[in-house]
C-alpha cells in the first residue's frame, strides 16, 4: 500500500538541507535515480571507491546541466534498514556524487534518500513510510524544501518504482531501458511518458522538448 499523503516523511530523508538553494517562484527540476541511471549498480552502492558512471550518464549530466535546472538525486537506500550499512555511510557517498557531477560539468542540486524498509532489522528504519519509492514522498519533500514545480519537472529512472513515484508526484517520466534492471509498466502509474536507452538519450529528449516549448523542463 502506498501512502500518498502530502505530509513530510517521518524521518527527514535528506542530508544537510541548507546546502541546497530554494527557488522563488518555483522552477522545474530533473529528478534522477542514483543506481542504474546515474551510477552503475554496484552493491552496496555506498562505497565511494566503487562509484562509476552508468553508460551515457557523463554526457547526459553535462547536457542536462545546460538547462539551468536543479539536478536532484532521489534514492531508496534500504540497506540502512536491512543492516547492510549504517546511515552515516551515506554522507561520504553523497560527497563523492557531488564530485562526479562536477567532473561531468554540472552540480548536484539535491540529494534525498529513504533509509526505510518494512522488513528491515534496524528498529528505527524498519517501517512503512511515505518516502520509499514508488511513493512520491521524496519528490514532494524536495519540492517543498527547494521551491520545485513538480508539474514542470522530469523524473528519470530505470525501474517501475521510479516511474510510479514520478507520475504520482505529477512529473513527466523517462524510463531508461538500459538492460540492467529496467522494468516495464506494472500498472498505469508505471507507464513512462518516454523510454530511452540511457541518460544521454534522455537528456537529448528533454533538451529537445525544452527547445520547442521554451519553458525549461516543461514539455
Amino acid at each position: 500500500m502506498h501512502n500518498d499523503s502530502e505530509e513530510e516523511p517521518t524521518i527527514q530523508a535528506m542530508l544537510e538541507p541548507a546546502i541546497y538553494p530554494s527557488h522563488t517562484p518555483p522552477i522545474g527540476a530533473i529528478f534522477l535515480n542514483k543506481d542504474g541511471a546515474v551510477l552503475m549498480d554496484i552493491p552496496p552502492n555506498v562505497d565511494p571507491l566503487q562509484m562509476r558512471f552508468a553508460a551515457g550518464a557523463f554526457a547526459g549530466l553535462d547536457r542536462l546541466g545546460l538547462l539551468g535546472l536543479p539536478l536532484i538525486v532521489i534514492s531508496n537506500q534500504p540497506g540502512v534498514a536491512l543492516g547492510k550499512f549504517p546511515v552515516d555511510k551515506l554522507a561520504p557517498m553523497r560527497s563523492q556524487l557531488e564530485k562526479m557531477f562536477v567532473l561531468a560539468g554540472t552540480v548536484l542540486g539535491g540529494f534525498y534518500y529513504c533509509p526505510h524498509h518494512p522488513k528491515g532489522v534496524h528498529p528505527l528504519y524498519s517501517t512503512l513510510c511515505n518516502c520509499r519509492k514508488p511513493s512520491p514522498g521524496l519528490l514532494r519533500l524536495a519540492a517543498q524544501r527547494q521551491g520545485i514545480d513538480l508539474a514542470r519537472s522530469w523524473l528519470i529512472g530505470n525501474i517501475a518504482d521510479d516511474i510510479e513515484a514520478g507520475r504520482r508526484a505529477g512529473c513527466r517520466t523517462i524510463l531508461l531501458d538500459n538492460g540492467i534492471k529496467a522494468e516495464r509498466a506494472q500498472n498505469e502509474w508505471c507507464q513512462p511518458h518516454r523510454v530511452e536507452a540511457d541518460l544521454d538519450g534522455a537528456s537529448r529528449w528533454i533538451c529537445a522538448q525544452s527547445a520547442m516549448t521554451g519553458q525549461g523542463a516543461m514539455a
